[in-house]
This record gives C-alpha cells, structure tokens and sequence, in this order.
C-alpha cells in the first residue's frame, strides 16, 4: 500500500483547491477528472466520481421487457447452431 502524501494547499477567494502535482499524480488523477467532495465535521474526502451512475440488475432487466414468450435453452441453441452453419458457408 502506498504512504499517503501530506500536503499544504489554500483555498482560493473562488473557493478553488490546488491539489499538488504530487499528490495527482500519486492517485493518477488528471486534469478535468472528475471528483466527488465528502464533507465531514472537521476534514474533506475527496474521491474520484464514477463513470457511471450506480445500476440495480432490475433497472437493466427491466429495459429487456418483450411481449413474446421466453426461448427456451433448446430453442436457443438451435439459434446458435444456425448461424454457426450459415456463417460457415460464407
């Protein structure tokens, strides 16, 4: 694990952070990352934003509704099986 870096740093009139070079490079963020910003009673955490936002498997599944019936394994690896054989012949 790596030793955190300490650093001194001053909020600006803007209210704007410098973080040192050090310390960006150390956590590989560059410019225009992303971050979120945690505040608690007496410090600041400081985290890098995730791409995307958090998902639950029924928010994806949903998205999957159709008004036809299932296909069942068989049926599906007839599917497969037919279009191995039909890219075969190309």
């Amino acid at each position: 694990m790596t030793r955190p870096s300490r650093a001194t740093t001053t909020v600006s009139t803007k209210g704007q952070v410098i973080l040192p070079k050090a310390v960006r490079d150390q956590l590989q963020w560059p410019a225009g990352a992303r971050l979120e910003v945690e505040a608690l009673e007496d410090h600041v955490i400081l985290r890098r934003a995730p791409l995307f936002p958090p998902t639950s498997i029924d928010d994806v599944f949903g998205s999957l509704k159709t008004s036809r019936p299932s296909r069942t394994i068989e049926e599906m690896d007839a599917g497969v099986m037919e279009e191995a054989k039909r890219h075969a012949r190309d």
